[in-house]
């Protein structure tokens, strides 16, 4: 069994954590986050400042945004992050905050999709709002991020970086709105890391296993306690180790991948199930026959 990596969850954890990446890595670069006031998207916002970028932080609730600004800026000494209160699921804010992040000084370089959200439940009662809330916010949230991103690279004759955080398809029964919505955004990243690379554009997907975040809550004590186990390595991961490998794409180490989706599991996708829900007796019993030897 490995063992599980420290998971820095206050912003002095943060702002202390140990990185792989040389400081300065992305000294004069400027990067938005969306959904960066908690989780993967905090955690991302925090390395890349600490790498020297300017960071910009999105999502929906202004005080959990202000909190990590202001941690983040108080940390640096210096107003080296800053935030956009919007719901990428309306265009109009989403143009809006690209239209405002144009008016400060320095050019966009990197964008990082992190804003998501669903709910465990069985897809046979799943409402059509509830079908529609996650799908608007995973899928047409994500490119209406994606696309006002290279809409204002163009315009300004220059490229830039997009990394969507997706899903692993490797079992996650009990959220198949999320993993329906999640497989359109890889697909669509496939298709404009072609099309958009004439615009020196270039877009990859992380697709992360069990992360231990804050996100957690919204299952039950018995399925959280059993996503540790859905890996060979027997343990979750970390938003600081999405993060990390959100700006390994992003940055200059990833300079030559495009339309990719790296996966970050621990080795779960070829391994383990994941049942946000609970396992149903149904295939619980078939587990203990497969495990008992029993063929019957």
């Amino acid at each position: 069994m490995h063992e599980a990596p420290f998971i820095p969850k206050t912003h002095e954890e943060l702002a202390r954590q140990p990185t792989v990446f040389a400081p300065g890595m992305l000294a004069d670069q400027r990067v938005f986050v969306s959904g960066g006031g908690s989780g993967i998207g905090r955690a991302t916002a925090w390395l890349a400042a600490r790498l020297g970028a300017r960071v910009v932080i999105g999502g929906r609730k202004e005080a959990k945004l202000a909190g990590v600004v202001d941690a983040i800026n108080a940390h640096l000494g210096e107003a080296r992050a800053s935030y956009e209160v919007l719901d990428i699921r309306d265009r109009e804010a989403v143009d809006g905050a690209f239209a405002r992040i144009a008016e400060d000084p320095g050019p966009l370089d990197i964008l990082v999709n992190s804003a998501g959200g669903q709910f465990p439940q069985a897809a046979i009662d799943y409402t059509e709002k509830g079908w529609h809330t996650v799908v608007n916010t995973n899928l047409h949230g994500t490119w209406h991020m994606m696309q006002a991103a290279a809409l204002a690279w163009r315009e300004q004759g220059r490229g830039g970086s997009i990394v969507n955080v997706v899903v692993v398809n490797q079992g996650l029964y009990g959220v198949a709105h999320t993993s329906a919505a999640r497989a359109g955004v890889m697909a669509f990243s496939q298709k404009a890391a072609v099309e958009w690379a004439p615009l020196g554009i270039r877009v990859n997907c992380i697709g992360p296993g069990a992360i231990e975040t804050e996100g957690w809550a919204v299952y039950s004590e018995e399925a959280r306690s059993r996503y540790p186990r859905t890996n060979p390595m027997m343990r979750a991961g970390s938003p600081w180790e999405i993060a990390e490998a959100c700006l390994f794409l992003a940055g200059p180490g990833g300079r030559f991948i495009n339309g990719e989706t790296l996966i970050v599991d621990g080795g779960g996708q070829h391994w383990g199930e994941v049942w946000t829900t609970g396992k149903p007796e149904y295939y619980a019993a078939a587990t203990r026959l497969w495990d008992d030897g029993d063929t019957g």
